[in-house]
């Protein structure tokens, strides 16, 4: 039993981070951790696991999804999200969601309970109240930190990423469960002061999410255009599945060779069907932690 998260990747420095500012993100990683392992270790699935630990990381304030979602040009929250199994190829997703809790579960109720991969907007917002999850206002996603951002880019009419420091902010999850079988899940609020309805990589299958059971799982976060035009997750699993690469010399080929060579910046969180977890990034650093099959368990968030 397998599960890694993470919180965002970006230009996270030492210099700009107090000591107290750290161990509140670590502590978020930190019970998103144990929710989704909780679920592995009482017997649950991949899919019961991942989709545990982003709604934990969509809970806590201080990532950029769910609760802590940035605010777009129109100062409301818009958020995505998509889950995967990698047993059936079963997959879910919404995009440009606004009031819902926790999209990861939205996501996952698409997947399970409609005909569809992918909802969004409105329609979306209907399906969920058909299928009662929960909502809240808007004060429950209102954030001072959240809100002057997205007033300082206003001002320039700029969009930008979760921080202006170039900080992805995307939380997500990935998982190997006791019967061998993988999942992935992906959440976000998007990038501040965003317009048109823009959609990221995050609910789209294959560039931010994928789960298949003969070679991986991966959630990404990073620019999500680049990683879109990069198709990263799927890329990785076919690299796997096609040239025979291990899920290292995968991950390496695709965010340390092919995303620099376009511009992409930022990273993801990975396991293989056997147990071998990646967390790699190509930026200064990304919210990160990971429980291996022996049960140990790191949290990072720079380089080293």
């Amino acid at each position: 039993m397998v599960l890694a998260i993470h919180g965002g990747a970006g230009t996270i420095l030492r210099s700009s981070m107090t000591a107290e500012l750290q161990l509140q993100y670590e502590q978020g990683l930190n019970i998103a951790l144990g929710a989704g392992y909780t679920v592995l270790t009482s017997g649950g699935s991949s899919l019961d696991a991942v989709e545990a630990a982003v709604a934990s990381l969509e809970d806590f304030p201080m990532f950029n999804a769910g609760r802590g979602s940035v605010f777009n040009s129109a100062g409301r929250h818009e958020m995505d999200a998509s889950i995967m199994e990698g047993k059936r190829l079963e997959a879910g997703a919404v995009s440009g969601i606004s009031n819902i809790k926790n999209p990861v579960k939205l996501a996952r109720a698409v997947m399970q309970r409609s005909d569809h991969v992918m909802l969004s907007g409105k329609g979306a917002e209907e399906f969920a109240k058909q299928h009662n999850l929960e909502f809240a206002d808007d004060s429950y996603f209102y954030n001072e930190f959240r809100y002057h951002q997205w007033q300082e880019a206003a001002k320039e009419d700029k969009v930008q990423m979760d921080h202006s420091d170039k900080k992805f902010g995307t939380v997500g999850a990935v998982a190997l469960d006791k019967e061998g079988n993988l999942a992935a899940a992906t959440s976000t609020g998007g990038m501040t002061n965003k317009k048109f309805g823009r959609v990221g990589d995050s609910p789209i299958i294959g560039a931010g999410t994928y789960a298949n059971n003969y070679t991986c799982a991966i959630s990404c976060t990073g620019h999500g255009e680049l990683f879109i035009r990069s198709v990263v997750a799927y890329d990785i699993s076919c690299l796997m599945e096609y040239k025979g690469l291990s899920l290292k010399e995968a991950c390496d080929i695709v965010v340390h060779d092919k995303l620099i060579k376009i511009g992409g910046e930022g990273g993801l969180v990975a396991v293989d069907k056997n147990g071998n977890i990646e967390m790699p990034f190509n930026s200064e650093g990304m919210y990160r932690g990971c429980i291996d099959a022996k049960g140990n368990k790191t949290i990072k968030i720079y380089k080293d």
